[in-house]
Parts: structure tokens; sequence; C-alpha cells
């Protein structure tokens, strides 16, 4: 089952999310994890009081979990996510200080997670930020050894090529070869983005796949201010079949660091 079929089919779980969802259809993007949230503070849920744990599993033990309809929350780098990570893995830093909210805009409503660590002393540190907003209760497990372990046990894996910003300008001006695909605030789009580039926040591209400029077989770069946004829009590019994606390593503080043009929202170009 496809991430987007997965998650329209979450979001049909009982009546609440669905009158969530009719009530703000066009307004602007939900509250991270909205559902979860109203049912927490309506005691339809318990919130977690004590120190969250979850269950250490095997690389066979994790396959088996995925095939049974868990989704991976890989919590590393950007870079060590793009070296090696399960097929079908969404990638949210848990370095992130928005780590919990970005867990709750992108992932399905409800659908269990089994998380992968960059150590396994840092399971504790993302349940318990998890546990703010009631997520904590979806984890199934985590992979005990991280990717490491998986890779040991010869398991499928995927990678994520990450581009740098002169490579990136290079095949826009040169080649004409590549798409980009920026997934920054409205905010900072217009404050400065790159000629030619397609805009979608990174929280819609769940919902709002289709809607894309972009095909499942055009070659893109996807940038956000840093890259660690986009890292996490380009895994869920991958989850959904496209086949050509890659992340821009520094995003657009490297891109305004080498000087490279962009432009305004009116579409003037920007004087370095």
């Amino acid at each position: 089952m496809g991430y987007e079929r997965r998650y329209n089919s979450a979001l049909q779980l009982d009546d609440q999310k669905t009158f969530i969802e009719f009530m703000t259809a066009g307004q602007p993007l939900r509250p991270a994890n909205i559902a979860n949230i109203v049912a927490i503070n309506q005691g339809q849920r318990p919130l977690t009081m004590e120190e969250p744990s979850t269950d250490a599993l095997s690389p066979s033990d994790a396959e088996g979990r995925i095939e049974a309809g868990c989704i991976i929350l890989d919590t590393r780098s950007q870079g060590e996510f793009g070296r090696a990570h399960i097929p079908g893995a969404c990638n949210i830093q848990l370095t992130s200080k928005e780590f919990e909210q970005r867990v709750g805009w992108v992932t399905p409503l409800d659908t269990p997670i089994v998380l992968v660590t960059e150590k396994d002393s840092q399971v504790t540190r993302a349940l318990r930020s998890m546990a703010f907003v009631g997520l904590d209760q979806r984890v199934q497990g985590y992979l005990a050894g991280g990717m490491n372990a998986w890779l040991e046990a010869g398991l499928p894996q995927n990678t994520l090529p990450q581009i740098s910003v002169d490579q990136v300008h290079e095949r826009l001006h040169k080649n004409g070869d590549l798409k980009v695909l920026d997934v920054r605030e409205t905010s900072e789009w217009e404050a400065g983005h790159i000629q030619g580039g397609h805009y979608m926040n990174f929280k819609h591209l769940p919902l709002q796949l289709e809607e894309l400029e972009i095909t499942r077989q055009d070659e893109t770069a996807v940038i956000c201010a840093s890259g660690m946004r986009s890292n996490t829009a380009a895994s869920i590019l991958l989850m959904n079949g496209f086949e050509h994606i890659s992340n821009v390593s520094g995003g657009m503080q490297a891109w305004s660091k080498a000087g490279l043009p962009m432009i305004d929202a009116g579409g003037q170009l920007i004087q370095s």
C-alpha cells in the first residue's frame, strides 16, 4: 500500500478524524497530530506519564513489523540516511527542534512506527519528545543496533544522493536536466528562491503529491534552508515511487553563501 493511500485510509479510522478534516478543508495546514491531540484533550486517549519505553527489535523482527504495516521512522542525520536506509523509511532528524511536530505533520495518523536511531541510547530521547504530543504510543519498537545491524543481516537498503549547490546550479543552467523542489515555508520562498524552481511546503507533501508539477521520473533536487526538511521531503517522495531524487546539502543557506542567483516573490533578481 502506497504512503498516500495508507495516509488517507488512516484518516477514515473514525468520525472524529473525518470531522476534523472536513472542518479544516481549505484552511491553513492543520496543526501537527491534531486528531490525536484532540483525543487526548477529551480524555479519549491517555498521555504517557511515566518514562516511555518500547521493545528492541532484531532486523528480522523489524522486517516483520514493516510487512505487517508499520512505517519506519529514521531519526538519523541526512548524511547517514543518505548513505543507507531501509526502503520506504521516512527521515525526520532527532536533532530538529521540531522533531515531534514534524512526525505529527508527515506520518500517517495512527499508523504504527518502528524507530531507527543512530545509537540505541537515543531511543528514549525520541520517545520522550514524541510523548509530548502522544505519538510515543504508536511506536512498536526500535531496530536494535540500528542500520549497522540491518546491513549486517543482508537486508535491502536504499540510498538518497546528497548534491551540492554548485552541482545543482551547473545542471540547471548548463545541462538543463534537473528540476528543483523547494519545500520551505511560504515566507522563505518569497524572500528568495531559485529561478525555475517548484514549490510545495514539505508538510503538504503527504496529501498533495499529485499536485506537484514534477513526475516520478524527473531528476529532482529537493532543497530547504539547510538540508534537513528537504531530506524529510525527499524521503516522502522516495516512499511514493519518485525514482530520481537527491537532497541539496546545505540548502539555500549554502546557495546564498556561494553567491548564486535568486529571485524574489515578484520574479525580480535579488542583488547579492
